[in-house]
């Protein structure tokens, strides 16, 4: 092992760049410069649109409904604020005192007129009352029996006919008594009358102020009382024409009878006009003032003490936007310019971390950008539900931190959760307390949430969660307070606190229910989506046991060393296992040119082909199975296994054959063979789970070739291995610690060990 640890520095560059140079010029010399512009432009455009969630260039507004303030809150500058519920009182108030606006028909009452007239000679031309219509006789309150006869009604029919006189000079009275009717109606004419259901669809109270226009002369217009307006009314002994009957000499007589003859006939020639009504009411509203409350510097805006009632929201809201709106534009651009600077550190904090342990991330421009959108996301929608009545900004936190981890890994997802709690609770002039409650239930989020084997794990980190921010918000209530009694008197503390933990269960049932969505955004597998894959029923894995089943007897031996090996370093051991059954689905379509799919006795194809020939089948296998995977919609994940498990090593066989053909050629006809030809395209392993499937692809098919596979062979050839692969620079990018491949090694050979142990000969069974 001491060749093995003098290769310290050989293994993963991408891991330990910070010792070999600088971590962006390893880039550079990985992507290219115009790639690391890309980057680099990427990551600033998301800083600036940062800005911008967050208004860099204001201060934060820290207060929120119900918060408690322990030593109160006084005004910090002279400021006035429009007391919005007063001025809508007032402009209610106004409202109320504005009259509805009707519209006054003339045209009825001309109608009205000669209906009385016919209504009359009716009567007038009739010798008994049954000639007469029955709906005059009604109009007039005229009952008549089945028989024609009058019963009590006869005394009015007498006294209507005597009004009338004879024929020969009836139609002259009836014309008088029409004549004094049209001026007795003269009061109603230009106010109108009004049906009293309108009263109940308006809500008007008969000492309400209504606005009449008449139609045919509108400058007339004016204000007049409902009771005005009824007919009711107006026929009483005080109303408008019941104070005058006796100013015609020709209606007293008929009275009684042209009074229920104006119940039954008078129309309703007061019609409600929507569109005035609302000039008006929208005209009022306009003229009302608004209402202006005046605070001094020093005022007390909140009592010690006390929770933050909405009232005094309102109140420090007008302060907070009095001060912003006195700040000039110059002090404003600084204050965005310290924020993007501040933001500047944190992305390189987390950038640094990224180039060094996620370089799968950097390297995708896709992945790259993804992962910056969610962070962008994150912190507009938190800055969007901080406020109330919500205050569900955990619920975007906790959603992207459990999906990094998801995709990713812990580490990483507890830096970004780091960095988003801080970017939102300084944008939110949160004090220490809702930092300490969001920051352990992102956290808490992060180290229950390992490998997802099940979607009630998601619901139970979500539970879990909520009771971390539960206890914590309590607990830092009480710490700010310094008032053990927060617990059960302070009912604001308890619901702030019970919500925010109602908001993390919910963020765990919104992870679970987007999982497929998430895997496929983050092009990663979930245990729930590799156990599904699994299953030997899948139509890949069942034609690679028809077309080659040696292949699937390897794969299945690669899947129990890798998952074996993983699991001890504490990577992914389902993914390694899946990957392994995938790996080489390439070799199904040319089955007869691998070793393991011949038949003993078989001629080996390769015989009778060129060295090259016989690399780019060999080789071809990998980019076969890609294609095999990308048909069949297999996850990126296990596709990076099908492209990487032979990284870029040498196919030495036939690189040798090549060579010793050359050898044996005339130095001027000896071929040039380039060992780059004879190489795999690639690219070496990109994560631990790979690299650990290559060792074990490696070693699963040379262990074959012992005759004689005993422990001290088998540790032999795994760790020449191993030292050969090191030493080609194929774990460069994978991860993998010197320490890591160590156990990984151990694993490899207690595996083989287990799988060539050898057993006890039994004595041949003596015939009975």
């Amino acid at each position: 092992m001491a060749l093995f640890s003098s290769r310290k520095t050989r293994i993963g560059r991408v891991a330990n760049l910070a010792n070999s140079g600088s971590l962006l010029t390893k880039l550079t010399s990985r992507l290219g410069q115009a790639e690391v512009l890309l980057r680099l432009l990427l990551v600033t455009v998301a800083l600036v649109l940062m800005v911008i969630c967050v208004e860099g260039w204001v201060a934060p507004f820290p207060y929120r409904l119900g918060q408690y303030s322990r030593d109160g809150i006084v005004a910090r500058i002279d400021f006035s604020r429009l007391n919005e519920y007063k001025t809508e009182l007032e402009r209610m108030e106004e409202e109320s005192r504005t009259p509805p606006v009707y519209l006054s028909r003339t045209a009825p009452w001309r109608s009205l007129v000669d209906e009385l007239r016919e209504s009359l000679f009716a009567v007038l031309h009739a010798e008994r009352p049954s000639e007469v219509p029955t709906d005059v006789l009604v109009s007039f309150g005229l009952a008549v029996d089945m028989n024609g006869n009058l019963g009590e009604s006869a005394k009015d029919w007498d006294a209507l006919r005597a009004a009338l006189g004879p024929k020969e000079t009836g139609e002259q009275r009836v014309e008088q008594i029409v004549g004094e009717f049209t001026k007795f109606l003269d009061p109603l004419r230009q106010t109108g009358t009004l049906d009293v259901a309108e009263l109940g669809r308006r809500d008007l109270r008969e000492d309400k102020i209504i606005h009449v226009i008449p139609d045919e002369n509108p400058a007339d217009e004016q204000d007049i009382a409902v009771s005005q307006v009824l007919m009711r009314e107006a026929l009483k002994n005080t109303g408008r024409l019941g104070r005058s009957w006796k100013s015609f000499d020709n209606l007293l007589p008929l009275q009684p009878l042209l009074e229920q003859w104006l119940r039954n006939r008078a129309p309703n020639t007061l019609e409600y006009d929507e569109e005035r009504s609302r000039i008006a009411l929208n005209q009022a509203r306009s003229r009302t003032e608004s209402i202006v409350d005046s605070y001094k510097r020093g005022a007390l805006l909140v009592a010690p003490g006390t929770s933050i009632s909405e009232d005094a929201l309102n109140i420090l809201k007008a302060q907070h936007d009095t001060i912003a709106a006195g700040v000039p534009w110059y002090e404003s651009l600084l204050r965005a310019t310290t924020v993007f600077l501040l933001l500047v550190i944190l992305a390189t904090i987390n950038g640094y971390y990224l180039v060094r342990s996620e370089p799968r991330l950097v390297t995708s421009t896709t992945r790259l950008s993804v992962y910056l959108a969610s962070l962008l996301l994150a912190i507009a929608f938190a800055r969007w539900l901080s406020f109330d009545p919500w205050r569900a900004e955990i619920i975007p936190l906790l959603c992207v931190v459990m999906i990094l981890t998801i995709a990713y890994q812990q580490v990483l997802a507890a830096l970004t959760g780091f960095s988003l709690t801080l970017i939102l609770v300084l944008s939110n002039g949160y004090d220490t307390s809702e930092f300490v409650a969001i920051l352990g239930a992102v956290c808490l989020s992060i180290v229950s949430l390992g490998q997802v084997s099940s979607r009630s794990k998601l619901i139970k980190v979500g539970v879990a969660t909520a009771a971390t921010y539960l206890l914590l918000t309590m607990a830092m209530g009480v710490i700010v307070g310094q008032r053990l009694d927060r617990l059960w008197l302070d009912n604001e503390l308890l619901w702030h606190a019970l919500r925010g933990a109602g908001w993390c269960i919910a963020a765990g049932y919104l992870v679970a229910g987007s999982l497929p969505f998430i895997e496929s955004t983050f092009g990663v597998v979930t245990d729930i989506s590799l156990l599904e894959l699994s299953d030997v029923s899948h139509p890949l894995l069942q034609e690679l046991v028809r077309r080659a089943p040696g292949t699937y007897n390897h794969s299945i031996g690669v899947a129990t060393l890798a998952e074996t090996a993983a699991d001890a370093i504490g990577a992914n051991g389902l993914l390694c296992r899946v990957g392994a059954y995938f790996h080489d689905i390439g070799k199904m379509l040319k089955p007869q040119y691998f070793v393991e799919n011949m038949a003993a006795g078989e001629l080996n194809r390769h015989e009778n082909l060129a060295p090259a020939m016989s690399t780019l089948i060999i080789i071809g296998h990998v980019k076969d199975g890609a294609d095999l995977g990308r048909q069949y919609h297999l996850p990126d994940t296990l596709i990076d296994f099908i492209e990487q498990h032979h990284g870029t090593t040498l196919v030495e066989y036939f690189f040798h054959k090549a060579s010793r053909h050359a050898g044996q050629q005339s130095a001027d006809m000896r071929p040039d063979v380039e060992e780059s030809s004879f190489r795999y395209p690639g690219p070496k392993p990109q994560s631990k789970e790979t690299g650990i499937m290559m060792l074990a692809d490696a070693v699963e098919g040379a262990s074959r070739t012992l005759s004689e596979p005993a422990p001290k062979r088998i540790e032999t050839l795994v760790h020449d291995i191993l030292l050969k692969r090191l030493l080609d620079g194929q774990f460069d990018e994978s991860g993998l610690t010197l320490t890591e491949l160590a156990i990984v090694e151990d694993s490899l050979v207690k595996s083989l060990i287990s799988i060539y142990h050898g057993r006890i000969k039994y004595p041949d069974q003596k015939t009975a």
